[in-house]
């Protein structure tokens, strides 16, 4: 086939491609299979069958590489024709970007608007129905989520620039920090991503590399880049990435994410991949500005009350006022007498906390504040089993001293609220076996002796509520 016949070949192609209707794109835009750019960046495609779109670019070097040096086209030796059908299994299930919709400035609508944006004493008392306790952070993360959108939804209007409120939430393991988030994300109907800290590391190593971050919230979006760009991402395990006290080796997971991170952070333009964390793959690559994006922070930092108690007792050490030792080991507050030179000595950069303006603590859960998770919020632990049991028939009920067990359980084991259900999940397990063996069982009292294995459950049978509630009537 000589040039002539290419040419008028890929005309006829390019003629097709036009005629043909725009039901199959349903707003998504073409993705060069060699470079991976989309059509709006790399311009007109060319569709070559079997989902395979080339840019005009990418065929003039593929037509450059197969001339000779007369000018004509020449079959290199040794290489066939490559056939396009082989290439079917190498094409990602989504070769496709959804395209932004280009309007006029004046007719630009934006997703947020400032009267439709709840006020922060309605985002507080949103929180409240799922959330028990830590009442200073929610006070603090709906204040800086509400003018967080208020920046957004007003943009630059004048000289005077809003900057953004990044947050950073410290706090014990099972203290809702993770729960908080997600409830919030959820409350506001945004794209939320939620990433570890722990699998990220610095570019060119094994690992996932730093704009992963914003893949997620991209696939969150369902890779509609306008609503990303004012979503919520949550980085947890914050603490893991501080920078290590052995300094004779590369730090390429702590203070090389951090300073990866600060870009993000603050804002810029990322190139991120579609559909995967890393940009080698056959994936295409769009562009995600992190300017309206809103960082929230999160970590245990289980070191860090050392940190602040070395630091409370160098004030007075010798003489007769000095404070002894362990005045703070016994402190329930501790963390929330953190400062940023504490979090300096824990290992985190300057630059990096400079950039999480809002810093809050959470404090850790009481027995009392246990109890209430056990059956207060709207999808409580306690309901979720009733819920499970409704469907057998069966009404599900628990005694005051159960719950307070449950909680005493749940203070030993020093992991949070995440406790109480690996808990319930051991002594409910009997009973979801055994009731739906017997369908005259009609109601299941679970009991303090029950839970300390010192007795069992009450169980009532179904002709004694029937009587039960006859005689009530």
């Amino acid at each position: 086939m000589d040039e002539k016949d290419y040419k008028d070949e890929t005309l006829e192609i390019e003629e097709e491609k036009d005629d043909s209707t725009d039901k199959e794109t349903d707003g998504y835009e073409d993705v060069c299979f060699l470079c991976h750019r989309p059509q709006s960046k790399a311009g007109k495609m060319i569709t070559l069958g079997q989902g395979i779109c080339i840019c005009a670019d990418c065929l003039q070097k593929t037509m450059d590489t197969f001339h000779d040096s007369n000018g004509d086209l020449s079959r290199i030796p040794g290489i066939s024709m490559i056939n396009l059908a082989d290439l079917q299994n190498l094409i990602p299930q989504r070769q496709k970007v959804k395209a932004k919709k280009k309007k006029p400035k004046e007719e630009a609508k934006k997703v947020f608007d400032i009267r439709s944006i709840p006020a922060p004493h309605r985002i507080k008392a949103s929180l409240d129905e799922y959330v028990i306790g830590q009442e200073y952070a929610k006070k603090v993360i709906s204040v800086a989520v509400y003018n967080h959108y208020k920046r957004v939804a007003t943009g630059t209007q004048d000289e005077i620039e809003i900057e953004k409120s990044n947050m950073l939430m410290i706090g014990p393991t099972g203290c809702g920090k993770t729960y908080l988030v997600k409830t919030l994300a959820r409350l506001l109907d945004v794209p939320l991503a939620i990433a570890d800290a722990t699998s990220l590391t610095e570019a060119g190593y094994i690992g996932d590399d730093i704009e992963s971050v914003i893949s997620k919230l991209l696939a969150a979006a369902d890779n509609d880049v306008e609503r990303a760009e004012q979503g919520i991402v949550f980085i947890d395990e914050i603490d893991k990435i501080a920078k290590k006290k052995d300094t004779h080796h590369r730090d390429v997971s702590g203070e090389s994410v951090q300073q990866g991170l600060l870009k993000l952070l603050e804002g810029a333009e990322i190139e991120v991949p579609v559909g995967a964390n890393s940009k080698n793959a056959m994936v295409p690559l769009t562009t995600v500005n992190t300017r309206n994006i809103l960082f929230i922070c999160g970590g245990a930092f289980p070191d860090l009350e050392n940190v602040i108690k070395e630091r409370l007792n160098k004030k007075s050490s010798m003489g007769f006022q000095a404070d002894l030792k362990d005045k703070y080991d016994s402190d329930p507050d501790l963390l929330g007498k953190v400062t940023l030179e504490d979090l300096r000595n824990f290992g985190m950069i300057p630059e990096f906390l400079g950039r999480l303006p809002v810093i809050f603590t959470l404090s850790s859960l009481t027995k009392e504040m246990l109890v209430r998770i056990l059956k207060e919020p709207k999808n409580a632990i306690l309901k979720q089993y009733q819920k499970l049991l409704a469907l057998d028939e069966v009404q599900l009920e628990f005694d005051e001293g159960a719950l307070e067990a449950i909680a005493g359980k749940a203070m030993e084991k020093e992991t949070g609220a995440r406790a109480l259900r690996a808990i319930i999940e051991e002594f409910m397990l009997d009973i979801m076996y055994e009731i739906p063996k017997d369908d005259n069982i009609g109601r299941v009292t679970i009991t303090r002796e029950y839970i300390e294995h010192t007795g069992g459950p009450v169980i009532a049978m179904r002709g004694v509520l029937a009587l039960e509630g006859a005689g009530a009537q």
